[in-house]
């Protein structure tokens, strides 16, 4: 990107209020050197190109003419993409990836996508970098599948490791099994990681995830559940938060599936620093059958079923819709973010009312809650903020901050947030305790 080019992107967000963390902008930079120059808020017009940045969330009719007029040459940036308003465009493009919020300086969530895979797909071929292919399988069990990956690979030129490891059963790895496999490949090599399900084989170099230089990219089946067949891992420092994040999960509860546990960690690491997420396509996680599977990277031997995620059914309810949008949901914290503060004593500020009100009131509030934490966090060492659409949501949020004794405050979009705001809340807590102490 030209320096030229540069200064009027830094003109255009600043004309547009828009505030950007430092992953954020690096991807929309990125993105404009693929796609060409951004316009911001152009709804109408005919065919387009280039980067088209959108602040608020356009209704149903206004979503579907934009979405026909757009083409293979455009990305669609949202940088508030946190407010469920932009679910329903998010649900007519395809999903190239996410990248979370990072404290007062980019207090929100950054989604991108677009028409198609194809110009990503066809331009990976020239990626530099290239990862390093893991995988492992059940010692004493049947090495075949191994072996096809294996020599799948070989026309590739790709370094590898594959090995048997032990196991507690012999035809099947269990969550906290792969995800300490994954962590010692990561502390034994230097190159980006690609986990490929043993059993699989590889049909085209998968050189995607490196070429979009993402921190993980992994495949959302049936645009929602989180797959770990085939996980990529940068090498940075939020990838490896999450795979410790996902290592810490599956050791602590080592009866919970996988993809459960794998969601959830993308969840608690998104809300506590700017993963840079890419959701890959189908290609990547072909199955065997598929009508597309003659022109897949990837391709499974096995299908893929609920039972990764575990028998809860409720789980579907409680992420499914935000999932889809590539967000966290309600019932996650949106955003964490911590101070020099007491460790032990936490705030949960939970935002209602989010679908009910205007975006650009939700964002500034948004904004407010963030910008007066990092001002002033009148002594609260960690600060949860929840967005919630419906009263049920609250509810849960409220439960959840309870069950961690935190101190919790309700507010509205449009709620004017001073910068003392958390220090006149630590004032109240103090005269409260003042009057338990002393009636």
């Amino acid at each position: 990107m030209t320096d030229g080019t540069h200064a009027n992107l830094d003109d255009l967000l600043q004309s547009g209020g828009i505030r950007l963390g430092r992953a954020q902008r690096d991807r929309l930079d990125w993105l404009t050197g693929q796609y060409g120059a951004p316009t911001l808020d152009d709804l109408a017009g005919g065919r387009r190109s280039g980067v088209l940045i959108l602040k608020e969330p356009p209704s149903g009719a206004a979503a579907e003419l934009f979405y026909r007029s757009l083409n293979p040459g455009c990305a669609v940036v949202i940088p508030t993409s946190e407010n469920p308003g932009f679910d329903f465009l998010k649900s007519k493009l395809t999903e190239f990836g996410t990248v979370g919020p990072r404290g007062a300086d980019g207090p929100h969530e950054m989604w991108w996508g677009g028409i198609g895979w194809s110009k990503f797909l066809s331009a990976a071929d020239a990626a530099t970098a290239r990862p390093r292919i893991v995988s492992c399988y059940p010692r004493g069990g049947d090495a075949t599948s191994a072996f096809a990956l294996r020599h799948s690979l070989e026309r590739f030129d790709l370094a590898c490791h594959i090995e048997p490891i032990d196991t507690q059963f012999s035809d099947r790895l269990l969550c906290f099994e792969k995800a300490e496999f994954m962590l010692r490949m990561w502390n034994k090599y230097r190159e980006p990681l690609l986990f490929v399900e043993a059993g699989a084989v590889l049909r085209e170099a998968p050189l995607l995830p490196s070429f979009l230089g993402c921190d993980v990219a992994l495949h959302k089946w049936n645009r929602w559940e989180m797959s770990a067949r085939t996980l990529y891992l940068g090498r940075t420092r939020a990838a490896e938060m999450l795979l410790r994040t996902w290592q810490h999960l599956a050791a602590s509860y080592p009866a919970i599936w996988e993809g459960y546990l794998l969601d959830q960690a993308w969840s608690l690491t998104s809300s506590q620093m700017p993963l840079d997420t890419v959701w890959l396509p189908r290609s990547y996680h072909a199955l065997a059958g598929d009508l597309g599977a003659m022109r897949a990277t990837v391709l499974h031997n096995q299908q893929t079923t609920t039972l990764e995620l575990g028998p809860d059914s409720a789980f579907a309810g409680l992420v499914r819709t935000a999932r889809r949008a590539g967000r966290t949901g309600a019932r996650d914290a949106f955003m964490v973010m911590t101070s020099k503060a007491e460790a032990g004593k936490g705030i949960a500020v939970i935002l209602r009312d989010i679908s009910a009100s205007d975006a650009a009131a939700v964002a500034a509030t948004v904004e407010a809650v963030t910008g007066a934490y990092a001002a002033d966090c009148g002594g609260y060492g960690r600060l949860e903020l929840s967005l919630c659409a419906w009263q049920d949501d609250v509810g849960a949020a409220r439960d959840a901050a309870a069950l961690a004794r935190y101190r919790i405050l309700e507010i509205a979009p449009g709620q004017r947030i001073a910068n003392d705001f958390f220090a006149h809340c630590a004032a109240d807590d103090a005269v409260m305790t003042a009057r338990h102490l002393f009636p």
